[in-house]
């Protein structure tokens, strides 16, 4: 393979806590993938609660990240948002500023990344509004169940979108 040859890297990564119903949404859209056909160079990971394992994974160096996650933005449940994180919003982490290895939501992993001078290329988010993320269970509500085969469809449509831009900006 030449160095044009080269196919973008691109994570797909799942955050949520499984036993927390609709905080698992991501966990759930992960699973669905793992049935769907998925260029090379992309990968899927349920990182769960796990975001200091999710911020050095993004620091292997990806083209892309998309984050699959749950986020109140105050629709109806069920309702999925595409998101893209300014780089240039996101702080850097101070010098004497506290981080938690177990309180790493996606905001805190990207600004650690950030701060580590490990940004990965270009960052989506597909989030769906929960419903019952605070109630301990492992089903999802119906919104939020029902939103998961189309997250699931738009997480491949992004892929495809990042994996053109990533190919169109190496032929520059």
């Amino acid at each position: 393979m030449s160095p044009g040859d080269r196919q973008p890297q691109i994570l797909v990564a799942a955050i949520g806590n499984a036993w927390m119903r609709d905080d698992g949404f991501g966990i759930h859209v992960a699973k669905r993938l793992e049935d769907r056909e998925l260029p090379q160079g992309v990968g899927v990971f349920d990182f769960g609660t796990g975001g200091l394992d999710l911020a050095y994974e993004v620091m292997r160096g990806y083209d892309a990240l998309v984050l699959v996650d749950v986020s109140r933005q105050g629709g109806e449940p069920g309702t999925l948002y595409v998101l893209e994180p300014d780089p240039a919003e996101i702080t850097t982490i101070e010098d004497g500023e506290v981080v938690s290895p177990h309180g790493m939501d996606p905001k805190t992993v990207l600004r650690f990344v950030k701060t580590v001078g490990g940004w990965p290329g270009k960052v989506v988010v597909v989030a769906c509004e929960p419903e019952a993320g605070e109630e301990m269970g492992l089903e999802l509500s119906p919104e939020v169940a029902g939103a998961v085969e189309r997250a699931t469809d738009l997480v491949v449509e992004t892929v495809a979108e990042l994996r053109a831009e990533a190919l169109a900006g190496s032929e520059a």
